[in-house]
């Protein structure tokens, strides 16, 4: 009886033996059965070729020779003999960039039209001849709309220019 229990109890845990999840492996390796990793192959590689410069003959652009003609037809503009009056003693809005300053508005007096110019926290009265802003900018005409002004500055030679620029009236918001 023993050796009957024994045997019995072989086949018991022979049944049980089988492979852990192999109904699992088995359908994955059904699904996947056709599947097969595909690598492209690697583009060709062309051979270099040089390209041969053919602009010998073309003026270039990076020689100072080039530069120098250029420097010289600036140097002929600039010989005009302008240049800002360094020794005046400056006026106050000239500390002030001419992007900072706001035209307000405008007054006459004595036939004398005078421009408001608001600069920081500050009103100043101006006329034709003051001078304003950070490159010797002086005042031109003042109209009710707008304060011209006449502005030297350098150019990449070093030589003074002449720009005009102007202040437009700032409308009151509401």
């Amino acid at each position: 009886m023993r050796t009957l229990l024994a045997l019995a109890a072989a086949l018991a845990l022979a049944a049980c033996g089988g492979e852990q999840y192999g109904d699992l492996k088995q359908e994955l390796a059904l699904l996947t059965k056709d599947l097969r990793g595909k690598v492209d192959p690697l583009p060709q590689v062309k051979p270099y070729e040089p390209v041969p410069y053919k602009a010998f003959d073309e003026v270039d652009p990076f020689k100072p020779s080039r530069i120098d003609v250029v420097a010289t037809g600036a140097a002929m503009a600039g010989a005009s003999g302008i240049k800002p009056d360094m020794n005046r003693p400056k006026e106050p809005l000239e500390a002030f960039p001419i992007e900072s300053l706001r035209m307000v508005g405008t007054l006459q007096q004595d036939k004398q039209t005078y421009g408001l110019v608001r600069a920081g926290a500050n009103l100043f009265r101006v006329k034709k001849g003051n001078y304003m802003g950070l490159n010797f900018g002086v005042i031109t005409s003042i109209d009710e709309n707008e304060i011209k002004l006449k502005e030297l500055v350098q150019d990449g030679g070093g030589d003074w220019v002449e720009r005009v620029s102007s202040l437009q009236l700032l409308e009151a918001q509401r």
